[in-house]
């Protein structure tokens, strides 16, 4: 097999073409590994090859739906037994995890073949992918722009054709985000549809979880069903569809209500390319027979906003302390930026913390009230086309009044300012739509049926009631049959 015939086909597809003997588990890995040493230098998407431990595996006899197929694991909670996860810090570069996460025990025993981990930001705490530790990641569709984040590396090795679907995580966009940068489709389950252990009974309140990147919509479909389900361990039994997800996205979905808005919610600008994306779907969906109107969904997202920073902050602050205690550490081993929101975290009472937690259910309770008369939410996923590397990067007047504060352990005067206010519409201008379906624990996905006119992909955002992901998967597959997106690929 060559390169061109391997990109033809999605992981089904290869597993098929395993199973059927036509190809072999090895070929299929010195494939994936050429091609990411072809593109890496121009994209690093890859920050930790596992080539020597992939090599083995691949001639073992594998077996489960995915056997024999080349994936790529995120180094953040995705745990690979014996290896770092270095969560794009150099704090946890070197430390090796004693055990696999559950879902990569559960990609293992679905027969998948990882050799790798991907690039990702400092703890996974900003949508770009431009950690100190290992560098930028850049956009395939145009190299001077972000593949988004925090699944930055796996969003540009897909789209670089170094695999088909590639592991990623998501706890305020971070696989929507970098779906939509990247011409990808990226689904974020519902909370405690797919198991977060064992470091984690839930990652922050259950507002992230795992799940996939990938290039066609029936990928992301059968892997949701080799990771879905209950950990013996874990805090919830999750609700199960009637069928295999696989089967559910196949279905037609019938005549659906949408709604749709496109301004931001928070209050910040917003591109026309955006509103365009936007636009281009509702005519898309209309044409296929669903009812689509603009409206609003109740919720207070400016508060909402609010309360998923403070969270946030609160777990960096609680991230940077634990892995201080496991290596021994000083602050000095933590970006700029992750030690400002770490003393911001700090600084927030126990009461203000418990306060916004509580608030999410308000949030859950408005938006359920919208699902009751519309069956998703459309909005852009970005307000604006990826951006330029380095262009989000901490203002120089952020930089400074950060330092000063961490000089003086003033951290606290934040909240007497409107500085956290500023600091919310720095970080979150960019992406404002994504955090509300962490937030109510709804899943979401990203959509790429947009291109701008410079070309770089623009995807858009749904948003479904609970246990909406079978609903998600077959609009998803009725837009990718209307405008297929499976082989528009970048020229890199």
């Amino acid at each position: 097999m060559e390169f061109d015939e391997y990109r033809k086909h999605d992981a089904v597809g290869l597993a098929g073409l395993v199973a059927a003997g036509e190809v072999k588990a090895t070929e299929l890995l010195e494939l994936a590994i050429e091609r990411a040493q072809a593109v890496n230098p121009r994209i690093n998407a890859v920050v930790r090859p596992m080539h020597d431990l992939a090599r083995e595996r691949a001639k073992t006899s594998l077996s489960g739906p995915f056997a024999g197929v080349p994936f790529l694991i995120k180094d953040l909670s995705q745990d690979y037994a014996g290896l770092p996860t270095g969560s794009g810090s150099r704090a946890l570069a070197d430390f090796p995890m004693p055990d696999h996460a559950e879902v990569v025990r559960r990609w293992l025993d679905a027969g998948l073949v990882v050799f790798g981990k991907t690039n990702t930001p400092e703890f996974g705490a900003k949508g770009i992918t431009e950690p100190e530790v290992n560098g930028p990641t850049r956009n395939p569709w145009n190299t001077g722009h972000t593949p988004g984040g925090s699944s930055g590396g796996s969003a540009a090795a897909v789209a670089a054709g170094v695999v088909p679907v590639a592991g990623g995580n998501d706890g305020g966009g971070s696989i929507r985000i970098p779906a939509a940068c990247c011409g990808l489709f990226g689904l974020k389950p519902g909370r405690g549809l797919v198991p977060s252990g064992p470091v984690y009974a839930e990652m922050l309140h259950g507002a992230a979880g795992h799940g996939v990147l990938s290039r066609s919509v029936r990928d992301t479909a059968a892997m949701l069903d080799v990771i879905a389900g209950p950990d013996p361990s874990g805090p919830y039994l999750p609700a199960l569809p009637d069928a295999p997800f696989a089967e559910l996205a196949r279905r037609d979905p019938g005549r659906l209500r949408i709604g749709y808005a496109t301004a931001s919610p928070i209050g910040t600008d917003v591109s026309p390319d955006a509103i365009a994306a936007v636009e281009d779907a509702v005519a898309l969906l209309r044409s296929l027979g669903h009812d689509v109107e603009e409206a609003k969904t109740g919720v207070d997202e400016r508060q909402l906003a609010r309360d998923f920073l403070n969270m946030w902050f609160a777990s960096v602050a609680a991230e940077v302390d634990f892995v201080r205690r496991l290596t021994g550490c000083g602050e000095d081993k933590f970006e700029l930026d992750t030690r400002i929101m770490a003393a911001v975290g700090r600084a927030t009472s126990a009461p203000s913390y418990v306060g916004a937690h509580n608030r999410w259910n308000q949030h859950a309770h408005r938006l359920a009230q919208f699902h009751e008369t519309y069956d998703l939410l459309l909005t852009p996923t970005l307000a604006h086309p990826p951006a330029r590397i380095g262009q989000l990067a901490t203002p120089a007047w952020m930089e400074t009044a950060s330092r000063l504060l961490l000089a003086v352990r003033g951290a606290g005067l934040l909240a007497k300012t409107d500085l956290v206010d500023r600091i919310a519409d720095e970080n979150l201008r960019w992406t404002p739509y994504t955090q509300l379906a962490n937030i109510t624990g709804r899943p979401a996905m990203s959509v790429p049926t947009y291109w701008t006119p410079s070309g770089l992909p623009l995807g858009v955002q749904f948003v479904a009631g609970l246990g909406g992901e079978g609903l998600l998967l077959a609009l998803a597959t009725q837009l990718e049959s209307a405008r297929p997106w499976f082989d528009r690929t970048p020229d890199l």
